[in-house]
């Protein structure tokens, strides 16, 4: 696979990510169709593997957000200046601390957006924990598998 193909191929996984944090955007579904598209384009054990686990991580998420209790985060609040504090959290936690940093930048880029936007300690403590109980943990759930199958195929295509 060209350099051009796995660029769009990354690109593809960037939007994935992204339609995670915007509603009615499926976003695992643009995750798991840009790691098929690399399967399909470059045959290897590796990309399969990645593929397999893709799939079955995507399998399993759905099975926990379908537990967790249905998404109201309008009702609760949440902006789309939320969503991107709160994504933008979450991959610079994942990066700093690997694979576990996602959820406490998720849920610090969500502190972070409400201390900014009411100013105090508690309110801003008070607004993280609504936001969390009316969605927030399927969407941690959704975009922390997305990042765990980002992570890998970047690793398989690196070091692969």
């Amino acid at each position: 696979m060209g350099v051009w193909e796995l660029l769009l191929v990354g690109v593809v996984l960037l939007l994935g990510l992204c339609g995670v944090l915007l509603p009615g955007v499926p976003g695992s579904w643009l995750v798991w169709a840009a790691v098929l598209w690399w399967a399909l384009k470059d045959p290897q054990p590796v990309a399969w593997g990645v593929l397999v686990g893709a799939t079955a991580a995507l399998l399993l998420s759905q099975v926990v957000r379908w537990a967790l209790p249905p998404r109201r985060l309008r009702e609760s609040g949440a902006t789309p200046r939320m969503a991107v504090y709160a994504g933008l959290g979450a991959l610079v936690g994942f990066v700093l601390v690997p694979v576990l940093g996602a959820i406490p930048g998720f849920l610090g880029g969500i502190y972070l957006c409400e201390r900014l936007r009411l100013g105090r300690h508690g309110e801003a403590r008070a607004a993280l924990r609504t936001a969390m109980r009316s969605g927030g943990w399927s969407v941690l759930a959704e975009l922390f598998t997305c990042l765990l199958i980002t992570a890998a195929w970047l690793g398989a295509v690196i070091w692969g």
